[in-house]
């Protein structure tokens, strides 16, 4: 293969970062390995890509697991002759290389292109994609009529076998692909001088560091900024970058002169100290909402592109285990109550009769980011309308913890401009996740789906599921100890 050989999704990298491209190709072993949850992403989009296949029963896969180019573009040469819809065919041409989802014949000589996502919406990038593919198959002989995306439909809630019809909505992207494949042959010729350079080029850090997707040089390229970096302003994003381009990389150094937002300043003048920012009138006023016996209420979910229960649609979130730490009166002992899954039925059914069972008709619940509870509760009432009154009853009794730390009612520049639990606990109490084997709730739920749906050892499954009980424990105890933190603050 020639070195400046470009794939579809090197095509990509090269539109979202001229210096990943360069590493891409010449320093391929300094680039971070994909995280846990972008290589979840990765497996998803294989497992709709097969869904997706189940709408062309007599479609042919084009060499399957092999990663011998040759092998795959003569196989494809081979196929094309018969055509029937062709899976994972390969096309070498103009300095690039495409493996495309679904070729499908149209006529006597003409395919659509149709390109499988697993998202639920025709996103920029795609099309981008999709133009790359459609300029080489062009440069190959291909006669191309048609360009697809085939994505998840949102609306499709699944009853009994999953639907593989229902399941996607299929959108026509001819026009935009025909517009951008103006300028693709003009830009491999630039890649290709990048690619060649003996030194990557010079680009700032900026919004595109993590659009459209994550990038394996953000440590490397981001390492030279300061702990208090004015890339940590909340909700500061477009400001900070301003900044940057100015020269300001600490927030110590933005000058007074600078617009900033009621809170930022707030989180300025908390480093500038040294010290915990309070406001005791609003946390008092806060305080005042909490009435006992209070209930500290953690969820975690799974969510998948393919439904796995019925009346489950794409990517809802199914709650698959809670925390609840109860603390009856002032100054009471918590007590702590937990469920977590079994089996591979639906664990709703379960779930909320165990929930029910635990939160009584009296006293607050408190979450932290409340919003996702109640959304969690809604669809649940949804599927079991034997809870739907019940569920009607809680929002009054709804307390999001969130609150105070997000309008900065209290902000300890230890918080890096992060109002999430996992920033705040340590700023103000000293206790982190750091000792626990699950730390956050992507990982909690791609461990529960791991030990649950796929074949693992029971030993394995019950060392996870220990982990998935500490974890979500000290998400509610957390909200213990900060509500008991505020109330310091307050006094």
């Amino acid at each position: 293969m020639s070195r400046t050989l470009l794939s579809k999704s090197t095509y990509v990298q090269g539109l979202q970062c001229q210096k990943l491209l360069w590493f891409r190709y010449n320093a391929k072993d300094q680039l971070e390995p994909p995280s846990a949850q972008a290589q979840a992403i990765f497996d998803q989009g294989h497992e709709v890509g097969d869904w997706a296949k189940r709408r062309f029963p007599d479609g042919l896969e084009i060499a399957r697991g092999t990663a011998d180019f040759d092998e795959v573009c003569s196989e494809t040469r081979r196929q094309l002759a018969r055509r029937k819809p062709l899976f994972e065919p390969a096309f070498r041409a103009a300095g690039g290389y495409a493996r495309i989802d679904i070729l499908n014949p149209v006529g006597d000589d003409a395919w659509n292109i149709i390109e499988v996502k697993s998202s639920t919406s025709v996103k920029d990038v795609y099309l981008q994609d999709v133009a790359f593919q459609a300029h080489v198959g062009t440069a190959a002989g291909l006669t191309i009529r048609r360009c697809y995306v085939l994505h998840i439909n949102s609306s499709y809630v699944r009853q009994g076998d999953v639907d593989p019809q229902r399941l996607f909505t299929q959108v026509d992207v001819t026009r935009q692909v025909v517009a951008l494949s103006a300028v693709i042959e003009e830009r491999m010729t630039g890649f290709g001088r990048v690619i060649g350079a003996a030194t990557h080029p010079v680009v700032n850090i900026g919004p595109h560091c993590n659009s459209p997707y994550e990038c394996p040089l953000t440590q490397r390229c981001w390492g030279f900024l300061p702990e208090h970096n004015v890339t940590t302003l909340y909700r500061g994003t477009k400001k900070a970058f301003k900044l940057l381009d100015e020269g300001v990389t600490a927030i110590t150094d933005i000058p007074a002169t600078a617009k900033l937002s009621k809170v930022q300043k707030i989180q300025r003048e908390a480093i500038l100290a040294n010290q915990a920012h309070a406001d005791p009138a609003q946390l008092q006023a806060f305080l005042g909402r909490l009435e006992y016996p209070l209930h500290y209420l953690d969820f975690e979910t799974m969510g998948s592109a393919v439904p796995l229960f019925d009346g489950s649609r794409p990517f809802e979130q199914i709650p698959f285990q809670f925390s609840l730490h109860v603390v009856r009166h002032p100054g009471a002992e918590p007590e702590h109550y937990s469920f977590l899954a079994e089996g591979r039925e639906d664990p709703r059914p379960r779930f909320m009769a165990a929930l029910v069972e635990r939160i009584g008709t009296a006293g607050s619940i408190v979450a932290y980011n409340a919003g996702f509870e109640r959304g969690v509760l809604a669809g649940c009432a949804q599927v079991l309308p034997q809870h739907a009154a019940w569920v009607r009853s809680l929002p009054s009794r709804i307390v999001d913890l969130l609150e105070p730390f997000r309008k900065f009612h209290c902000y300890h520049p230890a918080q890096h401009g992060s109002a999430s639990i996992k920033a705040v606990l340590p700023a103000f109490t000293g206790k982190d996740y750091s000792a626990l084997a699950i730390g956050e709730g992507g990982t909690a739920s791609l461990e529960f789906v791991r030990v649950t749906f796929s074949d693992v050892t029971a030993e394995e499954r019950a060392m996870v599921r220990q982990h998935l009980e500490e974890y979500c424990q000290l998400d509610t105890l957390a909200m213990v100890c900060l509500t008991d933190k505020l109330r310091e603050l307050a006094a």
